[in-house]
C-alpha cells in the first residue's frame, strides 16, 4: 500500500509582522505550529507523513522548512519559495535545490494582479524549474483559472498542481464558472489537483459535508484519482474545523472508490508527484 501523505500543510513561528494576513478573525491560528503538533494529528488520522508548503514569501522560511524536514523524517518534502521573477532565479534555485527534501516551489499568486502568471519574468522562473526537477503549486482563486490555463499550456512538460481546488465560492454554493474552469485546466495531463482548503472557502461555522460533495465529485471526474491528492491545509483549516473532521470529509467522499484509487488520493499521487518515499 502507498504511504499516506497529507499533501498540504504549513508550519510557522507566529509573528505579527511576518504573518500580517492572520487578522482578528483568525485567533485560532495566531500561535506557533510546529512538527510535533502535527505528528499527533497525523498519527491519529492514520497518515505516515506530510508535505510542508510555504506560507511566507522568503528564502529564509524555505531554509527553515528544509531544516525541519531534516530533523523530522515524517516531513517528506517541502514546497518552498524563490523569487521566480528575479534575474538570478536559477542561482537562487541552485543554492536551495541541493537540499534533498526540496520538492517544489510556490508563489502566492492569489494576491497578485491580473496578468502576473503571463509576465515574461515569471515565466522565465517557471522555465527554470525543469533543470532542478521541481514541481510548481498554483495558488489561485477560481477567477484566475483561465490565466492559469494559459500558463500550464505554455509549459506542457512542467508538473503543476492546483492548490485548494482553485478556491471556489463554496460559501455561496456557486459552482458553474468554477466547474468550467477546472474542467478546462484538467485537460492538460501535466496538471494535478489538491483536495484541500475547502472548509475555509465555506461558511466557517455552519458548513456541512454535503456542501463539498459537488466540488469533490467534479475534481475526481475531470482529473481522475491518479492526479488528485488529499491535503488538510493545517493549521489554516482550524479556522473552520478540526484536523480529523477536515480529513474525514475527503475520506468519506472517496469511500466508494476502489482501494487503488483511495491509495492514490491519500498518498500515492503525492509521493509520485513530489518524488518522496
Amino acid at each position: 500500500m502507498a504511504p499516506r501523505i497529507d499533501a498540504h500543510q504549513h508550519f510557522w513561528r507566529y509573528s505579527p509582522q511576518t504573518h500580517a494576513w492572520i487578522d482578528g478573525t483568525m485567533l485560532a491560528i495566531k500561535r506557533d505550529f510546529l512538527p510535533p503538533d502535527l505528528k499527533l494529528l497525523l498519527d491519529a488520522a492514520g497518515f505516515d507523513g506530510c508535505i510542508a508548503v510555504q506560507a511566507e514569501q522568503s528564502i529564509a522560511e524555505t531554509k527553515w522548512l528544509l531544516s525541519l524536514a531534516d530533523e523530522y523524517p515524517f516531513v517528506r518534502g517541502v514546497v518552498g519559495w524563490v523569487d521566480l521573477c528575479a534575474p538570478d532565479v536559477t542561482e537562487q534555485m541552485r543554492r536551495i535545490a541541493a537540499r534533498p527534501r526540496l520538492s517544489g516551489v510556490r508563489h502566492i499568486v492569489q494576491d497578485e494582479p491580473a496578468g502576473f502568471m503571463l509576465r515574461p519574468d515569471f515565466q522565465r522562473g517557471i522555465a527554470a524549474l525543469a533543470e532542478f526537477n521541481l514541481t510548481y503549486d498554483i495558488l489561485i482563486y477560481e477567477h484566475q483559472l483561465p490565466e492559469a490555463l494559459a500558463l500550464v499550456q505554455r509549459f506542457p512538460n512542467q508538473r503543476f498542481v492546483i492548490d485548494h481546488i482553485a478556491k471556489p465560492a463554496i460559501r455561496d454554493g456557486s459552482i458553474d464558472a468554477w466547474r468550467a474552469g477546472i474542467t478546462a485546466i484538467a485537460a492538460s495531463p501535466n496538471v494535478y489537483c489538491k483536495l484541500s482548503g475547502m472548509v475555509t472557502e465555506a461558511d466557517w461555522q455552519r458548513w456541512r459535508p454535503s456542501d463539498f460533495a459537488p466540488y469533490i465529485e467534479t475534481v475526481l471526474e475531470v482529473f481522475g484519482a491518479g492526479r488528485v491528492m488529499a491535503g488538510s491545509d493545517w493549521p489554516v483549516c482550524l479556522l473552520a474545523g478540526e484536523y480529523g473532521g477536515v480529513m474525514a470529509i475527503m475520506m468519506d467522499a472517496i469511500g466508494g472508490l476502489s482501494a487503488d484509487e483511495r491509495d492514490a488520493i491519500l498518498g500515492g499521487t503525492a509521493a509520485e508527484f513530489y518524488r518522496v518515499a
